[in-house]
């Protein structure tokens, strides 16, 4: 074993881990979550929903299947979720110094070092996980042995987080018969992949974008990090294109933007939800499903518009889960149904929303 460097968790309720440095030897500061997901470092690490944050991964062995290979189909990495590590800094139980995968090319170590994010190994990290849902979200600092510690600790939500890790251009993906408009939250690029094997050219436009210029058969919302209240450009754009009763189809962050659109609030969680295994109720029916789920913030569904109702609903704490609109074409879910990683339970709702895309555009169509 390496002789690593002492590094230091320090709570902003007085609470302070010490442990080993991996990755880069550096001071930070963030909001602390926790993610119970057994795998999926790769993905987790790259989902810009973590943007700010200092990521406490509860599974007990974390870098023994290395990192993958940057392959790309579709001008899209097949197994990130999109071109940067987004955490501010990893925690885990132990650390894996020897890797073994058939496409690891390299390993979790090097790849940190490469993006300059801090890791610490050797802390219980299943101890921090009870003080954060116990106490409710904490904000946390990261400093190494020797280096000077962050003055105070930074609450990334005060931030317009979505600005920071949206796309700055209109880019276009794929040939297909559907043309979709995906607006860019932070957006994981396994959605972009369900969209075009599902026939769609998928055009991604900034967070600001007014997409309603633009010729689309439907609009979807991705994910993303932060407090929703502070995407109004957004919000108006989508007011804008549910006028024109296009489909509209919004994940996770996008669930957020839609409620709010049509009227209703949204609220910070206690910890959040952020794990693979997190089941869910479809309202009107006696059907659940897993789901896979990273945010902070919830939607009240109480002061919903009429003409709205929920779409699913949390059996774990009752939060709402989902909308959708009685008789038009948009709907929203609080999970990750495209799932990188995690289940593929909700993946058909995809296919619900290419549904509403053909019969939408069906009348039109010589």
């Amino acid at each position: 074993m390496p002789n690593h460097k002492k590094i230091h968790l320090i709570l902003e309720d007085g609470n302070r881990f010490t442990g080993y440095s991996f990755g880069a030897e550096r001071s930070v500061s963030g909001e602390v979550v926790f993610n119970t997901a057994m795998t999926g470092y790769p993905e987790s690490l790259t989902d810009p929903s973590y943007a700010g944050q200092i990521l406490v991964i509860t599974y007990p062995l974390v870098g023994n299947y290395g990192v993958p290979r940057a392959e790309e189909e579709d001008n899209i990495p097949l197994f990130f979720e999109s071109d940067r590590i987004h955490v501010k800094a990893l925690v885990i139980s132990d650390y894996s110094f020897e890797h073994s995968h058939w496409n690891a090319v390299k390993s979790l170590d090097q790849w940190l070092r490469e993006h300059n994010v801090p890791g610490i190994y050797g802390v219980d990290t299943r101890e921090i996980t009870k003080i954060i849902r116990e106490h409710g979200v904490l904000l946390g600092k990261v400093t190494p042995d020797g280096e000077k510690e962050p003055d105070e600790f930074f609450d990334p939500n005060r931030e317009n987080l979505v600005a920071q890790v949206s796309t700055k251009s209109v880019k276009t993906f794929g040939s297909g018969k559907y043309r979709v408009v995906l607006v860019d939250c932070g957006c994981k690029y396994n959605i972009i992949r369900c969209l075009l094997k599902r026939n769609a050219t998928v055009t991604l436009v900034p967070w600001d974008y007014d997409f309603t210029t633009l010729s689309y058969d439907g609009v979807m919302i991705s994910n993303g990090p932060g407090d929703p209240q502070m995407c109004s450009p957004t919000i108006a754009n989508i007011k804008k294109g549910m006028a024109t009763g296009k489909p509209v189809f919004g994940i996770c962050m996008g669930n957020h933007l839609l409620a709010l659109a049509a009227g209703a609030t949204t609220y910070k969680l206690k910890y959040g939800h952020r794990s693979h295994n997190q089941p869910a109720l479809k309202v009107g029916a006696n059907t659940a499903v897993i789901t896979s789920q990273n945010h902070g913030y919830a939607v009240d569904p109480s002061n919903l518009a009429k003409e709205w109702e929920p779409y699913f609903v949390n059996l774990n704490d009752g939060t709402n889960e989902g909308i959708r609109h009685k008789s038009k074409p948009f709907f929203s879910v609080q999970f990750h149904p495209e799932a990188s990683g995690g289940p593929v339970d909700t993946e058909f709702l995809f296919d619900d929303f290419m549904d509403s895309i053909r019969q939408s555009v069906a009348p039109s169509l010589p």
